[in-house]
């Protein structure tokens, strides 16, 4: 007896595929990748004593565990489930798609509207001041908003420079723009704990790696030790850029 292969099982082995892939890029970049292997040993197990050798007892041990875990796993990984949510929400195709729905349109940044960021992030940079700023695409961002101080005030250049003075009491945290305003200041990011990340990177390209896995948000970063610009976006460094490269990387369609 020959086994039938056809197009819906080439699918369904694709679709497994494509979900233990990117199952092992989210743990790999929340650094639980070893409890994502520890998790496939024993489902690996788990079909071996069922299906293979059929032992009733420990089969039945193993279902039982098995439905138990499945709870204790949402639990365990709420965050990381909620980011491959996120993640999943915001692309591009389905970000579209649910503008359809809604007839909403994305207002999009542009050249006006992004210059005064531009221009006073090379300004902290010679100045070697350290800034963190945040800008909302199709994600909402109110929950990091809530950590902060809203002010709602327009994008202006020598207000964001005032803002992340050294001595200004608002300079610690990031800066969320949203809507094209400046929504909020001093807001607390999550941190990324990608054991990737290189270490010579503070705790501010952290932030910004955390917040720019968990939203499609852009996250500028100004380093107050070498005053390097650099941006995460989509869960990737771009550093060390200049005005030219940050006004393209920050107009790029989501």
């Amino acid at each position: 007896m020959f086994f039938e292969f056809g197009i819906k099982d080439f699918i369904d082995i694709l679709l497994v595929a494509l979900l233990l892939y990117y199952t092992y890029k989210l743990m790999k970049a929340s650094g639980s990748i070893k409890v994502f292997t520890g998790i496939l040993v024993f489902i690996l197990i788990w079909l071996v004593v069922t299906q293979v050798l059929e032992m009733k007892l420990l089969g039945s041990i193993f279902d039982t565990l098995m439905n138990v875990g499945v709870i204790a796993l949402i639990v365990l990984f709420q965050d990381e489930i909620r980011r491959f949510l996120l993640t999943l929400g915001s692309h591009r195709h389905v970000s579209a798609l649910a503008r359809l729905f809604n007839g909403s349109k994305k207002e999009a940044l542009k050249h006006d509207d992004i210059m005064p960021v531009v221009m006073a992030c090379l300004s902290m940079g010679k100045q070697k001041v350290g800034a963190l700023i945040v800008i909302e695409h199709n994600v909402p961002l109110d929950e990091i908003v809530r950590t902060g101080e809203v002010i709602d005030a327009a994008i202006n250049q020598r207000l964001i420079e005032n803002i992340f003075f050294k001595n200004s009491p608002l300079h610690d945290g990031a800066m969320v723009i949203s809507k094209k305003r400046i929504k909020a200041v001093g807001c607390i990011l999550p941190v990324s704990h990608d054991l990737n990340i290189p270490k010579e990177l503070g705790l501010r390209h952290r932030a910004a790696m955390g917040i720019s896995q968990q939203s499609d948000a852009h996250a500028i970063i100004v380093s107050e030790e070498t005053g390097a610009i650099s941006v995460a976006y989509r869960g990737q460094f771009y550093l060390r850029l200049n005005a030219e490269e940050l006004e393209s990387l920050l107009t790029k369609e989501n």
